[in-house]
């Protein structure tokens, strides 16, 4: 908007300050919502009417509107812009989170048609004088440039006028990244501030909202279902808005939905009227079902106007033609048009979600079915080169999964989702909606036509890889057609060679058609008593095809680099590691160790490597297996080998600060590896340490992370004595150069966690005695070594106050080392997910002031024995998430307060006389410079401090009068509650 002063955003005192108009340029990224909108100029009342009744009948809400509404109030000629029930749980959270992080996030969850865009705009036009409120409308494609323009709207103004940036994010999934990437570019410039620089608020359209929603407190809940409260609003409104367009009214179907408290009556009575005929339909028509499809199945999605007009076909208006909305009756006022952020070609879609639905259900019943509307739409209307933003919305009709409440779906696809991260606590549906409604509504011919409308896709978007793997999905899942699923999912993956995500439904194909010919119960993955007709070597045969498959996506997943991966808007690759191809070769080990087995019992050795393949094949008379004889005994070592990795990956990690892996994953690695390797000493191991090595793989604690994990297991004193016993002789049996370090490490570990169950166990090694081992490798060489080495030397050589170490050991350049070596061994597995930590310094001397993280789970069990046994893990995982665990007294009784630092946002340890850097773990808490207390945690990267706490907020800003939005902390609270933890530290 054009001003006479120009443009202004609040500072953080609620003053305005003027800003030039070269701003917009370099924010070109965001809507951003001026302090001073539309207030230096006059409004045209015609303008902002044909706003008010484009709003009404269902387009999406404009500032306009906002400001409207609030001058028609003021001058008491109407009733307040209704405010549905979440606007006040909003504002309050949102001003929590003002006296909180550097950065923070709030989601918004919305069912759709719920006016959860309108209730988020809403909240930023009434916070504009407090915040610099903006709506992401740029792509979402370059995180760091988002990034930097938030800053840029942070900092704008002279020095010292900065203000918090409340930016909404409209259903798309960047948060974490751009909270990220803003943190970067805070600490990249060295930005000092007392005041968070940004609040997100992710607005998330969700079909389905569960319960488990509700228990989140960073969740503001929306339904499509009014309280009486709001019943109240929406009648009071309704009288006014029938006043004033007397004429018109009835036809405001977003508003009179929800008036009437979205009622499915409603909404069949506004569509009765449509005359749907099966032949010869006018384009109109055909365009009317295009609309309804895209927006019934992508909800909040548009089409061009220009792209509506060039399928109508002429006259167009330009050339004196009737207008679109005039071309469009007798239902235009079924769809909305509305201008586009960027001004340009004006959108056009349905006037609500529920309309689209039911116009699609009336176009089924009179034989206008989603298949054959989704085949058309293809064929017809995107005829020319599709647009991006269309591409989109086609790729989300027909391939995006959403979440489904129904739980009779077939086990298998379940356990698939299971597999890849995606199911967690809710499930997606086997295909996208609209293919899954075509399977379900459309008859005898339902399968074909969802089979037509992928492969009419596939092979009209010819680079594009995520038809044809939906395609390939559809034929083994539903129609168990494994030579067509095997053909479209080697075109999904010749689409995209390097993306492992995709070559992971050819691995899928395999194992399922292994699976379908062993009759495996879908889900559970046991062989039956009685497997199917077939042989070992259909078995083999097909396992061979599997083991490829899941191995190529496996050296797919390990040449993506994270921060290389680009998103350009429609092909994504995820910046995780992807682990299934790893877990699909375990999984499929398991059916062949089972399938075999049940065939003939001596399989187990020949798999296991007890005994040689060759007699037994002769034995047998099966010549024909010796070509599968390199498949057969290296299955053992390639079991091992990823099991290995799992040990680490699931020890040291774990998807986000909120997330478990699946709570079966563990379990299927644990028991493929006790098939292959956890049983006996393979033939070829002579080594002098094979047996000992052997039931250390037997215990599971023949790796670092392994040994860590003992505690989790519930091993016993005696379980922890054979395991450190074990460990002793097999250091005492390696020579220097044959792995000394690897076993010392590992004899160091089983000590320090004996000694967490047997503090006073006489098999326990002197303290001073491990310090010397590692002493060795230090002095001989302190680079180039595990990250697990420079573990060991931080636990046992962390300074303790007033006490003096023999060994000198400059712990800071220990913490650089442990970082590379973390980069080097594990980043590229670990990107993306939670560090856990795995040791914390408790209030102690020696290895008793290590405290085991099962410690504290044991304790958080302890103390909420009230709680039923099965929620237990739920409860404590949300106590660690949440950080209510620093809250607990028996926590705080265990944990060593550690005095640290603040500077140029990084965190320093201050011990004995030394200031250690450390990691925060939540790098949004570490908002200024100065004196901070925190809790010291280990995790493979290196020290990490949580709970980090300023002792003082005093210099936090102080609201001026008469602003009351924000209230002014009660400093010397403060100060008491953050330093409580100091006044506990013992004396030494």
């Amino acid at each position: 908007m054009a001003h006479n002063k120009g443009s202004s955003l609040s500072n953080a005192r609620g003053r305005d300050i003027y800003v030039g108009s070269q701003i917009r340029d370099s924010i070109s990224l965001l809507d951003v919502l001026y302090s001073n909108e539309f207030e230096e100029e006059d409004i045209d009342s015609a303008v902002a009417k044909k706003a008010e009744v484009d709003f009404y009948r269902g387009a999406p809400p404009q500032w306009l509107n906002f400001c409207w509404a609030e001058k028609a109030t003021s001058a008491d000629e109407t009733t307040p812009f209704i405010k549905r029930d979440g606007y006040t749980e909003l504002i309050q959270n949102i001003k929590k989170r003002h006296k909180g992080d550097l950065t923070s996030t709030m989601n918004l969850l919305h069912q759709p048609g719920s006016g959860g865009t309108t209730l988020a705009k809403q909240v930023l036009w009434d916070m504009r004088k407090t915040f610099r409120c903006a709506v992401l409308t740029g792509a979402t494609s370059d995180i760091t440039a988002i990034a930097k323009q938030v800053i840029h709207l942070f900092t704008a103004g002279s020095q010292g006028q900065q203000n918090t940036v409340l930016l909404l994010l409209n259903n798309v999934c960047i948060q974490k990244d751009l909270q990220d990437a803003i943190i970067k570019e805070i600490t990249n410039r060295d930005i000092t501030t007392h005041m968070p620089v940004v609040i997100i608020l992710n607005c998330v359209r969700k079909e389905v909202i569960k319960q488990e929603d509700h228990n989140k407190s960073r969740h503001v809940i929306l339904r499509a279902e009014l309280s009486e409260a709001e019943k109240q609003q929406f009648e009071e409104k309704q009288i006014e808005i029938s006043r004033s367009y007397s004429n018109e009214h009835k036809q405001f179907h977003g508003f009179n939905i929800m008036r009437e408290n979205f009622s499915g009556d409603y909404v069949k009575e506004t569509c009765v009227f449509l005359d749907v005929r099966k032949k010869r339909r006018p384009k109109k028509y055909q365009l009317l079902a295009f609309l309804s499809l895209v927006n019934a199945y992508v909800p909040g999605s548009h089409l061009l106007q220009s792209q509506c007009q060039a399928f109508l076909g002429p006259p167009d208006p330009i050339y004196g033609g009737p207008s679109f909305e005039q071309r469009m009756e007798p239902f235009s006022h079924l769809i909305v048009t509305f201008p586009s952020q960027q001004g340009q070609d004006k959108h056009v879609r349905m006037a609500h979600p529920l309309i689209a639905q039911q116009c699609v259900e009336l176009l089924a019943t009179a034989g206008v079915t989603r298949g054959d509307t989704a085949i058309n739409f293809l064929t017809d209307f995107c005829r020319e080169e599709v647009q991006q933003h269309l591409m989109s919305v086609i790729k989300d009709m027909l391939t995006k999964r959403e979440i489904t409440v129904d739980v009779k779906q077939n086990a298998e696809w379940k356990r698939d989702m299971l597999t890849k991260g995606e199911m967690r606590e809710e499930r997606k549906g086997k295909f996208s909606r609209l293919i899954q409604d075509i399977e379900d509504t459309e008859g005898k011919e339902s399968k074909s036509k969802c089979v037509s409308v992928l492969q009419l896709a596939s092979k009209k978007f010819k680079q594009n890889p995520f038809f044809p793997q939906a395609l390939a999905r559809f034929f083994y899942i539903v129609k168990t057609d494994y030579s067509k699923a095997e053909k479209w999912a080697k075109i999904a993956k010749d689409r995209d060679p390097n993306n492992s995500f995709v070559a992971d439904t050819l691995g899928h194909v395999y194992k399922n058609h292994l699976m379908n010919r062993m009759n495996v119960e879908q889900g559970s993955f046991r062989v039956p008593k009685q497997p199917g007709s077939i042989s070992a070597q259909e078995i083999l045969q097909l396992s061979t095809m599997a083991f490829e498959a899941f191995k190529d996506e496996e050296r797919a997943a390990e040449n993506e680099q994270g921060a290389d991966i680009q998103y350009d808007g429609i092909n994504k690759v995820s910046h995780i590691f992807n682990n299934r191809g790893l877990f699909g070769y375990l999984q499929v080990a398991n059916i062949v160790f089972d399938s075999l087995v049940s065939l003939d019992k001596n399989w187990q050795k020949i798999l296991t490597m007890e005994i040689s393949a060759d007699s037994f094949f002769i034995s047998i008379r099966q010549k024909k297996l010796f070509k599968y004889k390199p498949l057969i005994i290296s299955l053992r070592d390639e079991v091992e080998r990823k099991c290995e990795f799992f040990d680490g990956y699931l020890t040291y990690s774990k998807p986000n600060i909120k997330e478990n892996e699946p709570h079966y994953f563990q379990t299927d690695v644990k028991n493929c590896y006790r098939k292959y390797v956890g049983t006996c000493t393979p033939i070829h191991s002579e080594s002098a340490i094979s047996v000992p090595l052997q039931k250390l793989k037997e215990e599971m604690a023949v790796t670092f992370p392994g040994l860590l994990c003992c505690l989790n297991k519930g091993y016993d004193e005696s379980n922890l004595r054979r395991i450190t016993k074990l460990w002793g002789k097999i250091k005492n049996k390696k020579n220097k150069k044959d792995g000394d370090n690897k076993a010392s490490q590992n004899f160091i570990l089983a000590n320090i966690i004996l000694s967490k169950v047997e503090a006073a166990s006489p098999m326990l090694t002197p303290l001073s005695s491990l310090r010397s081992s590692l002493e060795r490798h230090l002095v001989a060489n302190l680079r180039n070594q595990t990250p697990e080495f420079y573990f060991l030397v931080l636990l046992l050589f962390w300074p303790e106050e007033q006490k003096k170490m023999d060994f000198n050991i400059d712990l800071n350049k220990c913490v650089l080392e442990m970082q590379d070596s973390y980069k080097n061994t594990y980043k590229k597995h670990l990107r993306s997910r939670y560090l856990l930590p795995l040791i914390f310094l408790g209030k102690g001397e020696g290895l008793s002031r290590l405290v085991h993280r099962a410690k504290i789970d044991n304790l958080l069990i302890e103390e909420n024995q009230m709680t039923r046994p099965e929620a237990r893990p739920d409860t404590i995982d949300q106590k660690w998430s949440s950080g209510e665990v620093w809250r607990e007294p028996s926590v705080q009784d265990l944990l060593l307060p550690v005095n640290g630092v603040v500077r140029q946002h990084s965190v320093f340890a201050c011990v004995d006389g030394k200031e250690i850097e450390v990691c925060a773990d939540q790098q949004s808490k570490v908002w200024k410079s100065g004196e901070v207390c925190f809790y010291l945690g280990f995790t493979i990267r290196g020290p990490v401090a949580y709970d980090i706490n300023y002792p003082s907020n005093s210099d936090r800003i102080k609201e001026e009068e008469p602003r009351k939005m924000l209230e002014v902390p009660d400093i010397e609270l403060i100060k008491d509650r953050a330093c409580e933890k100091l006044n506990n530290v013992p004396m030494s």
